[in-house]
């Protein structure tokens, strides 16, 4: 242990490990000051020195915890309003959104034990899909980051990228009947997954040469399902079938490029890496929206159409609706809805404030960053870090 010499101790004063008398005699546990009258205790008993195996913590260091400290306060105030529950702002469209999950979920269960589907119930989905997203837009945008749904996991990928998808065909002003052609083609775009082996679609190790090939093969399946079994026109099929290109001539399945790529496959391919990355998967955790989008934004014209990418960050943000993000003066909120304008600066909802009040579901302030210039957002939470640390 190291010596310390009682003269040179003073009030207020802290260690990083416990500071002892004469061997094992404990005079403050690590990180609790040292008062004043211990000081003058050890004075009056004649003894000259103390011991730690710890360093003297700092001003800077004790800030530094403190924050630290209120941070971690914060998070574990933050379970309630990160919960479920505190996404359903609007328990319609979260109804709504479960019921398009579980439609589509007994599609695709009839379409892989070989039943035949009829092609109005998914015209149907579709449709009502499209209906929710004018009317209810941001509230079904908020499910696909905070939406905590479980289980049934091709169908609710397939629903949130057609939601995605719907938002930017909108955003690029196509005509209706193309918008409606893109989110079936959306829907549908990785029905050729249930002709994949199980233990390829779970499995958490990287994949063999052969079952990347297997693997690769979905759009293929996808085409033949789509224009075959469901009989559906080639504009639905291509959708799916190019999903897998890239803008410059690196994907699959036929190494196609640029604008020879079709609209609507463009387009899925922007939603569908989207989804992919703030989504569960075997082989790895979600993403935060904001990282997937600041990984969409580093593409650089190599796997995604720039038009179309940049639709998407105008319908979205940088900061996609149902973020949680972290503001300069310590408050912590949700966005609730983007500016295209001004995509750093959303508008966004109170859940606890600077001095630590927590708000339930719509009861915090709304906050345009646009207007309030005094506050900005520090960085994006990730709510299931903050949950994990409770």
């Amino acid at each position: 242990m190291k010596k310390i010499p009682v003269k040179s101790l003073r009030a207020g004063q802290s260690f990083t490990e416990p500071v002892y008398v004469e061997g094992n005699s404990l005079l403050v546990p690590a990180g609790i000051a040292v008062r004043k009258k211990d000081i003058d205790r050890l004075e009056s008993w004649g003894i000259e020195e103390v011991y730690t195996d710890g360093a003297m913590i700092t001003e800077s260091q004790k800030a530094k915890d403190g924050k630290a400290a209120e941070m971690a306060d914060k998070k574990r105030q933050a379970k309630s309003v990160l919960s479920l529950s505190a996404v359903q702002e609007n328990k319609g469209a979260y109804r709504t959104y479960i019921d398009l999950i579980e439609r589509l979920e007994n599609v695709f269960s009839n379409i892989s034990s070989g039943i035949s589907v009829e092609v109005r119930s998914i015209d149907n989905i579709a449709g009502n899909l499209l209906h929710a997203v004018r009317e209810q837009r941001d509230q079904i945008i908020g499910f696909i980051l905070g939406g905590e749904v479980t289980g049934h996991s091709l169908s609710k990928s397939s629903v949130n990228t057609a939601i995605l998808s719907a938002l930017i065909a909108m955003e690029l002003k196509l005509p209706n009947h193309k918008i409606m052609q893109i989110t079936t083609g959306a829907l549908l775009h990785d029905v050729g997954m249930l002709r994949l082996p199980k233990e390829i679609l779970e499995k958490k190790g990287g994949l063999t040469d052969a079952e990347l090939q297997r693997m690769q093969a979905h759009p293929l399946y996808t085409y033949k399902i789509i224009c075959k079994e469901l009989l559906y026109p080639e504009d639905v099929g291509v959708i799916a079938l190019q999903h897998h290109e890239r803008w410059d001539g690196e994907g699959y399945p036929r190494r196609i490029a640029g604008t020879n790529i079709d609209i609507g496959a463009r387009i899925v391919s922007v939603a569908d890496a989207f989804e992919a990355m703030v989504s569960e998967k075997p082989y790895r955790n979600s993403m935060m929206g904001y990282q997937a989008m600041k990984n969409l934004l580093s593409d650089n014209s190599r796997r995604f159409d720039p038009d179309v990418l940049k639709a998407f960050i105008q319908t979205m943000g940088i900061y996609p609706i149902g973020s949680i993000i972290l503001l300069n003066n310590g408050a912590i909120a949700r966005v609730v809805e983007v500016r295209g304008d001004a995509p750093l600066r959303p508008n966004i909802r109170i859940l606890i404030d600077e001095f630590g009040k927590v708000y339930k579901q719509d009861e915090g302030d709304l906050i345009e960053l646009l207007t309030e210039k005094s506050l900005f957002i520090a960085r994006a939470l990730d709510p299931k870090e903050i949950n994990k640390k409770q």
